[in-house]
C-alpha cells in the first residue's frame, strides 16, 4: 500500500524566523501519527531552524532544489550533501518554474536525479504540460519526453517521487478537475510499469501539484493512482496546510 506524501513547497517565502514559529506550530498540531507522511520544503537559509524545531517530530524535511555537482566553483547553488547533513530527506527537483525561470532541461534534472539518489536524497521529479501543449493535445507526448530524459539511466526508481504538475494550474487558482489529473497519473502509472515493471509502478508515488487548497483536496485524494499533493500558496497557512493533511477519502 502507497503512504500518501502531503508535500509543502514554500517557494521563496518564510524568513528564517517566520519558519521556525510555523514549523513549531505544525509539530504541535500533529503531535498524533498523521495518515500521510508530512514533508516541508523551506528556502535554504531556513532550513537549519526547521531541522532543528521537527528533529523529533513525524514531520520531514526536504529542499526545493540542489546543484548536480557535490562542491566546487558553482557561486549561488547548494550542493546535496550540504542538504543531507542539515537533515533533508528529500529534494524537489525540475519544478516548472525552475524550468521557466533558470532554463532547466530534462537532461539537467537528469544529472541532479542521479546526484541525489547517489547522495541518498529522495527526488521529488516535477513533471508537466503548459496550457498551450494541453490546448494542442499534446499533454501525454509531453509526460513521456520528460520521464524518458528525467529518468534516463537510472535503473532503481523506488525511491523518486513523481510529481504531476499542469503548469497552467500553478499560482493560476486553476486546478486540474480530479479526471483529468487521473488520467495522467494512470498514464505515468502505466509508463512505469512499461519500463520497471508492475511491481514498481504499484509502489511509487505519483503526487499531483497545481493551485491545491482544501476545497479540493478531498476529490483529488479520491483518485485511485493519486498518492498526495506538492501544495505551493496553502502550506503558508497552518490552518489550510491542516486541513490538506488530514484529507477525507
Amino acid at each position: 500500500m502507497r503512504i500518501p506524501l502531503i508535500a509543502g513547497n514554500w517557494k521563496m517565502n518564510k524568513s528564517p524566523n517566520e519558519a521556525q514559529e510555523f514549523a513549531q506550530a505544525l509539530v504541535e498540531a500533529l503531535l498524533e501519527e498523521p495518515k500521510a507522511e508530512v514533508l516541508i520544503c523551506p528556502p535554504f537559509t531556513a532550513l537549519p531552524v526547521v531541522a532543528d524545531v521537527i528533529k523529533n517530530s513525524n514531520i520531514r524535511l526536504g529542499a526545493q532544489n540542489m546543484h548536480w555537482e557535490t562542491k566546487g566553483a558553482f557561486t549561488g547553488e547548494i550542493s546535496g550533501e550540504f542538504l543531507k547533513e542539515l537533515g533533508c530527506q528529500y529534494v524537489i527537483l525540475g519544478h516548472s518554474e525552475r524550468r521557466q525561470y533558470f532554463a532547466e532541461t530534462d537532461m539537467i534534472i537528469n544529472k541532479k536525479i542521479h546526484t541525489a539518489l547517489q547522495i541518498g536524497l529522495k527526488p521529488i521529479l516535477c513533471i508537466g504540460e503548459t496550457l498551450a501543449q494541453r490546448e494542442n493535445n499534446q499533454t501525454l507526448s509531453i509526460i513521456k519526453s520528460q520521464l524518458d530524459t528525467g529518468l534516463d539511466n537510472i535503473n532503481d526508481i523506488s525511491n523518486i517521487v513523481i510529481a504531476y504538475e499542469p503548469v497552467w494550474a500553478i499560482g493560476t487558482g486553476k486546478t486540474a478537475t480530479p479526471t483529468q489529473a487521473e488520467e495522467v497519473h494512470n498514464y505515468i502509472r502505466n509508463n512505469i510499469a512499461q519500463k520497471w515493471g508492475n511491481h514498481i509502478a504499484d509502489k511509487i508515488r505519483i503526487i499531483y501539484g497545481g493551485s491545491v487548497i482544501p476545497e479540493n483536496i478531498d476529490t483529488l485524494m479520491a483518485q485511485p493512482d493519486i498518492d498526495g499533493v506538492l501544495v505551493g500558496g496553502a502550506s503558508l497557512k497552518l490552518e489550510s496546510f491542516l486541513r490538506i493533511i488530514n484529507f477525507q477519502r
